[in-house]
């Protein structure tokens, strides 16, 4: 069994995450009734014998004697972190893989990236390799960060490029939350296009995920759950519940959001998690999804979306929920791949699902799913038997689509406006190290990138000879 390390930097890093491992062990608890340290255990957890030092660890088939979470949690802020700590999950995680300070990046790239990135610099590769070491077979880090902060954005890429230096080998999966064009971050343009250039160069994969379309899937689940039907009655206090995540303090508004997004995390670990008769390693996403190197961004969309009141009610028809993951009601980020190019798709299920349900799907799916010609067949797929608790069955779809574009098209006209003008930018080239180019150098690759999209975006219908050339992914 392998084994895969989460890496929480920012406020809204360590919040996600902290829902991720909640529901984690709910799921598991719900599976694992006698309690052993089995594989699927394994594969996120550590099994720690107290009585024989912290150093020790119990073998796969033993009692579980303590599970520490394969986790690194990194902020620059203590709030966040202090309140895990404080909470139900507190024994969870290992004290040594915790790193903090107290003033925070004020916003700002610049800071989060150059100054607590050299300064803590050693200290996250050490507890980066304390980690890994722990693992018997290391597949994959997931770096979970947001973009419009200044330590999520600046701080979360400089991990990301410590990892491409120390575990070449290893996959790097990134989960960014993208800002709403109404943040209240007046610098979270420069920081997303900052923060942009980085996943772009040091990322295997990432999963794009928006502020608003978070609000908006949150917002119709709540109008829902006023206006249900009898027997499909949604309950009220969040989407996909997972309680308090983890810790003490009463629901915050954005505890719902954050709450998809680890379930987004769920689905695309529950093969490396669960058995399944169709099980998709980590590292295929990338290798099957890829085609070109820089165009990693894969569009998540997740069905379903919320729970019911009454669970012995079942879901909406298994038909009905792959033709759910392909509607924009269930993506989380807004986005119309159905008018774009699909380059490659997975679909990842969770449940008492067949191979002939996929493959039916899939065939009554694809004539109204545009794929580029030369990868007509750009299918992966992923069976995993454990459904999420209180579910018959999910699907997690990511597909590599060329819908991104106007998302980063509309970051680039946000940030344009404030470069302009220059606005704030002396807040970024007084910190050392930070020079204007870095400016010109992220949005000339941002623009690289949409016109990427572009030119496949023009093949539409096209055969591959006519196909612009764009570096294949190694």
């Amino acid at each position: 069994m392998t084994q895969s390390v989460v890496v929480q930097v920012g406020q809204c890093g360590n919040q996600v995450g902290c829902r991720f491992w909640d529901l984690a062990l709910r799921e598991h608890s719900h599976v694992n009734k006698k309690g052993l340290y089995d594989e699927a255990l394994s594969s996120f957890f550590r099994n720690v014998d107290s009585r024989k030092g912290e150093g020790r660890t119990c073998g796969v088939g033993g009692r579980i004697q303590h599970l520490k979470a394969r986790a690194v949690l990194v902020d620059m802020e203590e709030g966040v972190v202090n309140e895990i700590l404080q909470g139900p999950l507190r024994e969870v995680f290992d004290s040594t893989q915790l790193l903090t300070d107290v003033s925070g990046s004020g916003n700002n790239w610049a800071v989060g990236h150059m100054t607590y990135g050299s300064a803590y610099r050693e200290q996250i590769v050490e507890k980066l390799r304390r980690a890994a070491e722990h693992c018997d077979c290391l597949q994959c880090f997931f770096l979970i960060h947001s973009m419009g902060g200044g330590t999520g954005s600046g701080l979360g890429t400089r991990v990301l490029s410590l990892l491409e230096e120390e575990f070449p080998e290893v996959c790097r999966i990134v989960t960014s939350i993208y800002p709403s064009a109404e943040d209240d971050v007046i610098t979270s343009p420069y920081n997303s296009v900052l923060a942009m250039r980085e996943l772009t160069e040091h990322a295997d994969c990432v999963l794009p995920v928006e502020n608003q379309s978070l609000v908006d899937i949150v917002s119709k689940i709540q109008h829902m759950s006023h206006r249900a039907k009898p027997g499909q009655v949604i309950r009220r206090d969040s989407a996909i519940i997972s309680g308090r995540g983890g810790v003490s303090a009463a629901e915050k508004p954005f505890d719902a959001m954050n709450n998809i997004v680890a379930n987004l995390l769920l689905s695309i670990t529950s093969s490396a998690r669960f058995e399944g008769s169709l099980n998709m390693d980590l590292n295929e996403i990338a290798m099957n999804l890829v085609p070109f190197p820089r165009l990693h961004y894969l569009v998540p969309s997740l069905t379903p979306l919320y729970t019911l009141a009454d669970v012995s009610v079942p879901t909406r028809r298994l038909d009905q929920m792959f033709s759910d993951a392909f509607s924009k009601d269930h993506q989380l980020i807004r986005a119309d791949p159905k008018r774009s190019l699909y380059l490659a798709c997975a679909l990842m299920v969770r449940g008492n699902v067949q191979v002939s349900d996929l493959r039916r799907n899939i065939e009554r799916l694809k004539p109204s799913l545009p794929f580029v010609s030369w990868n007509q067949e750009g299918w992966k797929t992923g069976l995993c038997s454990v459904p999420p608790v209180g579910h018959s069955h999910s699907l997690l779809a990511l597909a590599n689509n060329t819908c991104v574009k106007p998302t980063f098209v509309e970051l680039r006209e946000r940030f344009t406006k404030l470069y302009r003008k220059k606005a704030h930018l002396h807040h970024y080239l007084h910190v050392e190290g930070m020079e204007q180019s870095c400016f010109s150098e992220a949005i000339a690759s941002l623009g690289s990138l949409i016109e990427e999209y572009q030119h496949l975006d023009a093949t539409k219908g096209t055969l591959m000879h006519d196909a612009p050339r764009l570096s294949i992914s190694r």
